[in-house]
Parts: structure tokens; sequence; C-alpha cells
């Protein structure tokens, strides 16, 4: 692992962080990503109580599926129209979903097609946003490592509160809270994406239509071996791992432990995303998804662990050990393709990669409830361990995923 790492040069001053630019910007994902983080624990318990495994698994591919197809074009807007002026308008068609949540659960039992109707909607609405998210960051840092890592921490924070916030308020007050908080959170980063200044946007020298820009973002992904190569590893990843984790888990932890315990190690989960990050910003790995690949070797340790049924404390520490991987790869994955990529197309080829990796997400969250109904659901996440082993040695085991050097 050391041969990996390099230091940076002893007179090279680090940029500065902190502008006013990046502080709007870091907490309009605050508060955005602290919605986010309560989501899964409102939508596993307020939704499984309702219509089962089978119904959360349903919401959640809802969700993703057109987050996949849209996604695509998401990348060309934000490339055409810029990624802050779609991540704006993404959060005002969530305010209104979440809103409309949060009343139907104040006044009775939310039917399943507005459930769904709700998911397809905010989905859609994700796809315009997620684009702008990596392209962002370019914008409003001179380091994107450092930033991606800061960001991974904010990240990992309201993955510790947001779990438990969401849980406490489900069990006092009732899901319609948590689903009328989440509405705020979009409008907070919608208003604070907007107070960000950005120099206008050079206009292409030649117009260009919506299928020669998909073409010209596809051309760019697929240029780039190392990339298509860990997508599609992803998808793999997303079918059998990532898709069925969170009904699964929060199905069989909550029956043996109780909901609350279930939000303790979403928060443990957490707490390793934030211990990833902090490393994430200090190493500067030469090449960076070799080091991050070797660090995935950790993720494995989360479906394993529920798996095996072990206590808390040891469900806890396995979630840390899994976010703490989980977070590494994030950003050595983030700043290769921010820095890897030409800005002027870095959007629609984000598209492309994130199209790619949670496609399988959406296929894995559908298939999960009836496959839990033919297999037992441990030994689905027995399956689910033994896949992220695999993908850790695929990943290293590429040759132009193992050779990336750090631009």
């Amino acid at each position: 692992m050391t041969a990996l790492l390099d230091r940076e040069p002893a007179h090279a001053a680090p940029a500065r962080l902190w502008t006013r630019d990046f502080a709007l910007y870091f907490a309009a994902r605050m508060v955005s990503l602290l919605g986010d983080a309560m989501m899964p624990v409102a939508t596993a318990l307020a939704v499984g109580a309702i219509y089962g495994v089978s119904g959360v698994g349903y919401v959640l591919a809802v969700w993703t599926a057109p987050f996949v197809v849209f996604v695509l074009f998401g990348g060309v807007f934000a490339d055409r129209l810029g990624a802050r002026t779609m991540m704006v308008g993404a959060d005002v068609v969530r305010i209104f979903t979440q809103t409309a949540l949060a009343v139907a659960f104040f006044t009775g039992t939310p039917a399943l097609w507005l459930l769904l109707s709700a998911s397809f909607l905010s989905g859609a609405a994700a796809a315009m946003f997620q684009p702008g998210v990596n392209g962002m960051v370019p914008l409003v840092a001179k380091d994107p490592q450092r930033a991606n890592g800061t960001l991974k921490i904010a990240d990992a924070a309201t993955q510790v509160g947001g779990p438990i916030l969401g849980g406490l308020l489900i069990a006092l007050t009732g899901a319609g809270t948590v689903y009328a908080v989440d509405a705020g959170t979009f409008l907070l980063s919608g208003l604070f994406l907007a107070f960000i200044r950005l120099a206008p946007a050079r206009r292409a020298a030649k117009r260009s239509t919506l299928l020669l820009d998909l073409r010209r973002g596809w051309t760019e992904f697929r240029s780039r071996t190392w990339m298509w190569s860990v997508i599609l590893i992803w998808v793999f990843f997303g079918i059998l791992v990532f898709g069925p984790y969170i009904p699964l888990s929060s199905n069989l932890i909550g029956d043996r432990l109780g909901n609350v315990a279930y939000a303790w190690v979403m928060a443990g989960l957490g707490a390793g995303t934030v211990l990833g990050g902090l490393i994430a910003i200090r190493l500067r790995p030469s090449r960076p998804l070799a080091a991050g690949g070797v660090a995935i070797f950790g993720f494995a340790f989360i479906p394993l662990s529920v798996a095996l049924e072990l206590p808390l404390p040891l469900l806890m520490a396995g979630h840390l050990l899994g976010g703490t991987a989980w977070a590494f790869w994030s950003v050595m994955w983030s700043t290769s393709v921010q820095t890897q990529v030409a800005p002027d197309v870095l959007n629609r080829v984000t598209a492309y990669e994130v199209a790619g990796s949670v496609a399988g997400v959406a296929v894995g969250q559908s298939l999960v409830g009836p496959v839990a109904e033919i297999v037992d659901p441990r030994h689905l996440l027995v399956v689910s361990a033994g896949v992220s082993f695999a993908v850790c040695a695929a990943l290293l085991l590429t040759p132009a995923v193992r050779r990336l050097r750090r631009a």
C-alpha cells in the first residue's frame, strides 16, 4: 500500500478551501444530505410497517429507475444551462414531493400509488441534480481532493445524525415529520446554491443538438477504459450488494434488535464515513483507484456483520469499518473523475458513470422482495459479502484501474 502513496512537494502551499462559494456549497450539501440520511430509515420503517419488505423495495426501485433513465439528460442540461441551475430546479421539485408525502402521513395512511408516484418524481429530480454535484466541485474549490474529502465528512456527519434523528422522529411524532423536515432541507439547499457566485458559462462555439451532446458524453466516457471498467464492476455490485442491503438489513436488524438499534447501526456507518473522509484528505495516493480498490475490501464487513447476526456493538464496528472503506474509495473516485475529464463535458461524463453505477441498484432493489421470500435473507447477505470481496479483487486485477496515476 505504501508504494501507492507519495507526498506533496514541501514548497506547495495548499489552496484556500473555505471561500465564500465553497462554504455556501458545503452548507447546501450538508442540509440536503441530512434529509437524505433520514429517508432510508423513514422508508424502511414507515413504508415497511405498511407494505412490508416488498413495498420498501418497490419504493426504492421506483426512485432509482427514473434516476438511471434521466440522469444522462441531466448531464447534458447541466453542461448547457449550468450545474447550479439544474440543482436548484431539482430542489424545488423535491420540496413539493416531500411536502405531499408529509401531508399524506399526517392525515392518514398514504396509498402505495402515492408513495410510488412521489418516489418517481423525486428520482427524476435527483437525476437532474446529481451530475452537477460532481461538476460543481471544481468550480467552487481549487483543490478537488480536499474538497471531496471535506464533503465526504459532511456526508458522514449526516449519516451519523440523520438515521438517529429519523428514527427518533418516527418513534415520537410519526413519518410525516421526517418527510416535512426533508422538504425543508431541499428548501435550504436551493437557497444556498442560488447565492453562489459563478462566472458566466462559456457558450459553445457552435450550436449542438441533444443527441450530439449525448453522443459526445458517451464518446468521452467510452474512451476512458479505467472509467467504464469500474462502472461495469459496479453494476454487479449494485445488483448483489447495494440494492438488497437496505431492505434486508432494516428488516433483519429491526426484527432482532429493534428499530432504534437499526438507527444506531446506520450511525456507525456514518462515523466510518467521517473517518474515511479524514484519511482521504491526508493521503495523496499516486495511484488513487488502486489505493481505493485496496480500501474497499473493508466494505464486505457491512453485509457480513448483518448476516452473522452479531450483537449491536459488533454490528456497529462492522459498519464503521465498511463506512471508512467506502468513503476513502468515494473520494479517490470522485477526484479522479473531476481531474481527468475536461470541464466542458464533465457533467455529461459524470451522468454516464452515475447511470451505470446506479443501474444495478435499481435491479437489486426490485428483486430483493421476491427473492427474499424464497431464499433466507441472511444467505443473501452472505452472497453480498462475497461479491464485495470479489469487487475488490476485480478492481485491482484491471490494469487500467490499477495503473491510473493521480492528475
